[in-house]
């Protein structure tokens, strides 16, 4: 065997080797709060991977809250919705989506050191497990309604 052909092999098999990466896009992003004397507020986007490796959004920071944390809306045993934190993050599937919508999962800002005014922006910081820290320019949107600009997708 030629060295050329030893080299290419051994490319070959290294570049098979090689882990698969997610590619995380943000889609349609807003941030809202329900009053203006409101303490809390949330963002709500649709995160695209479009890579060969699953990912998982683990964390969220920005400087216009407190604290931030993912959260989800679930029905306790009553039947009332609830809204409680997700340690665990949120899976974004290899070539799939995970919509963060109203009444479902999503980034909530507790502790607001500034009020969020329609026209605003928020810059918010997503880590992910794979793909590292997304930093994102949110606008707030108060005049949204719960469905305007959000599509169905898988998650």
């Amino acid at each position: 065997m030629s060295v050329r052909t030893l080299s290419l092999a051994a490319l070959a098999t290294f570049a098979l080797a090689l882990p698969g990466f997610a590619e995380i896009a943000v889609k349609d992003p807003y941030a809202r709060v329900s009053t203006m004397m409101s303490k809390s507020g949330a963002a709500f986007m649709v995160l695209e991977n479009s890579g060969d490796s699953d990912d998982r959004l683990v964390s969220a920071a920005s400087d216009v809250a407190e604290r931030v944390e993912l959260h989800t809306h679930k029905s306790d045993e009553s039947g009332v919705m609830r809204m409680m934190e997700v340690e665990e993050g949120f899976a974004i599937p290899a070539g799939g989506s995970h919509a963060l919508a109203r009444g479902g999962d999503h980034v909530m800002f507790l502790g607001l050191t500034r009020s969020l005014e329609h026209g605003d922006t928020v810059t918010v910081t997503l880590t992910f497990e794979q793909a590292g820290d997304v930093e994102v320019e949110i606008p707030v949107d108060l005049e949204r309604k719960p469905m305007h600009g959000q599509t169905k997708h898988g998650g």
